[in-house]
């Protein structure tokens, strides 16, 4: 019986390796039910994303040190989070990859966000939606019941401006 089980475990194991990234890094798409995981918010609060099933949910991989990450988040707050945080059909977490809380509660307050920030040790979080040695600045929008609707990496105008709208559309 335990050798058995210890094949199933490896079979799972290697099929998860196999996964392999698109080109930007991403190992889900569009279509996916968006991967479940537990977080803990800067204020110690435990969040669980399968929890949010029912709102649009945008979920923004970030760190201090991305400058990109600190060129986005303004807008973020100011064109997304400003302008929908009263909706109770929706939620944005911001989660940083692998820095200590003092890290990333002092980064939130220089970019002058307001929206939540989540804690990533070990970037366990960001390794279920890309590959653990890509690139931060993603975001990834799931819809209410659960699916992942649109994936950005990097900033760029006009694709920040479409993830503007698909959440306009699909709220």
């Amino acid at each position: 019986m335990l050798i058995f089980k210890v094949k199933r475990e490896s079979t799972f194991f290697r099929k998860r390796q196999t996964v392999i990234p698109d080109s930007v890094g991403y190992i889900v798409k569009v279509g996916d039910m968006a991967p479940d995981f537990a977080m803990e918010l800067t204020d110690g609060d435990i969040l669980k994303l399968s929890s949010l099933r029912g709102k649009v949910v945008m979920l923004q991989f970030t760190a201090s040190w991305c400058g990109v990450c600190r060129k986005e988040m303004p807008f973020i707050e100011k064109d997304i989070w400003q302008k929908h945080k009263d909706n109770p059909e929706f939620a944005l977490i911001g989660i940083d990859r692998d820095e200590p809380l003092d890290v990333v509660v002092e980064f939130g307050k220089k970019v002058g966000v307001t929206y939540p920030l989540a804690l990533d040790p070990g970037a366990d979080i960001f390794a279920k939606y890309a590959d653990r040695k890509a690139g931060i600045t993603r975001n990834v929008l799931i819809d209410r019941e659960g699916k992942i609707v649109m994936l950005t990496r990097l900033f760029d105008e006009d694709e920040f401006a479409a993830l503007c709208r698909k959440i306009d559309e699909i709220l």
